[in-house]
């Protein structure tokens, strides 16, 4: 039965993304302004042709970027490690359907290719017994849930509530590029143009699970955007009393399981002292544990075409299988042994090219079953 509150109860069941195929990114309007906070340079100096060429420019709002076979080929080697050791920890992993080609797509408004299922957190979030699955924020991942159908029509079978959050229609003038204006580049126009459509409506609702940290009765919410708040106030309609959603603004862009994660109850893994005034009350009375600060050493060296996507604390992105026990990338060593003088067991599992393709073990990870019910650990 599907069954998940928190992050941190004894994990029993998990979907495990899956990276096969991934082999290009599409550089349109809404990849753009989803990475921006870590990728603005590499978009706009240079812009990438179709081909991935930086020396033949490309449109403004659509270029293909292909992925090198070496690190995707790297990366299906980690992501296999990552199911065996779970497997091993006695955690049913269940897998999202291969995308075995590549799928092209069109809307009435765009078009797109399709991505893997790898980064399963973002687009889908588990509250108690339900399956919620949030509107997609990057065009490339509109049908990206699809390939999670089989493993959602299970659970539904056995009994659970499944939900999806309204689909936007995701025009340029969709998006609220606010945020981006006032972080000192140019006009939002002037950088990534929006193009006028017969089929504007205004602002959407846009927002990824991984914007939602769960506390049990208590939800963190990072909201940057109109969009994002949008989907805030959805989420409050939605559940009404049953979860106490609490909104923190532009604590980051987007995701902020690299920024914050709950261990076990009182404890919490906090990127820096700079975020603590930004959570509620009741969390910053927590144990707060400051990772060390990541040097550069311990990612691969790139060449200057390779398009990074996250910052170099992507390695906070940690899976907790139980209150103890928790999985990190040991090519993170500090991060180890800090959770270890705190009274923790790391599982080292070795992640290489988390900055490449946006996301760590949390990202990569959907938990369907922990063991434990709804309680209050902010009161």
């Amino acid at each position: 039965m599907l069954n998940s509150f928190n992050e941190w109860s004894p994990l029993k069941e998990v979907i495990v993304g899956s990276p096969i195929n991934y082999n290009t990114q599409d550089l349109e309007l809404s990849f753009k302004v989803f990475f921006h906070d870590v990728a603005y340079s590499a978009f706009c100096y240079p812009s990438y042709g179709e081909d991935g060429n930086k020396d033949e420019p490309a449109t403004a709002n659509s270029a293909t970027k292909p992925l090198k076979k070496q690190y995707l080929e790297e990366l299906n080697e980690d992501v296999d490690d990552l199911v065996n050791t779970l497997t091993q920890l006695g955690v049913k992993v269940h897998r999202p359907i291969t995308l075995n080609r590549a799928i092209k797509f069109e809307t009435p408004y765009w078009k797109s290719t399709c991505i893997p299922a790898l980064n399963v957190r973002d687009q889908a979030i588990i509250m108690g017994n339900e399956i919620l699955e949030t509107p997609p924020q990057v065009r490339a991942r509109y049908f990206e849930n699809d390939l999670l159908k089989p493993i959602f029509y299970e659970y539904f079978q056995r009994g659970a509530k499944w939900t999806t959050m309204p689909k936007p229609i995701m025009t340029d003038r969709s998006f609220d590029t606010s945020y981006i204006s006032g972080q000192n580049v140019p006009a939002m126009q002037e950088v990534y143009p929006q193009i006028e459509s017969e089929f504007d409506i205004g602002y959407e609702m846009m927002f990824d699970a991984a914007q939602c940290i769960r506390f049990g009765k208590d939800i963190l919410i990072n909201v940057a955007t109109k969009n994002h708040y949008l989907g805030f106030e959805w989420l409050q309609r939605h559940f009404e009393d049953k979860f106490r959603f609490h909104m923190v603004y532009q604590l980051a862009d987007n995701h902020i399981d690299s920024i914050v994660l709950p261990l076990k109850p009182g404890t919490l893994l906090l990127r820096n002292p700079q975020f603590l005034d930004k959570l509620p009350e009741a969390l910053q009375k927590w144990d707060i544990i400051y990772p060390p600060e990541p040097t550069e050493n311990i990612f691969p060296e790139y060449e200057e075409d390779d398009l990074i996507l996250t910052t170099k604390y992507i390695d906070l992105n940690v899976l907790s299988i139980d209150e103890n026990k928790i999985i990190v990338n040991s090519l993170f060593p500090e991060l180890i042994k800090t959770l270890e003088k705190h009274g923790f067991t790391p599982i080292p599992v070795r992640h290489r090219h988390r900055r490449i393709f946006g996301g760590g073990f949390h990202c990569f990870t959907l938990d369907t079953v922990r063991e434990g019910s709804l309680e209050d650990y902010f009161s």
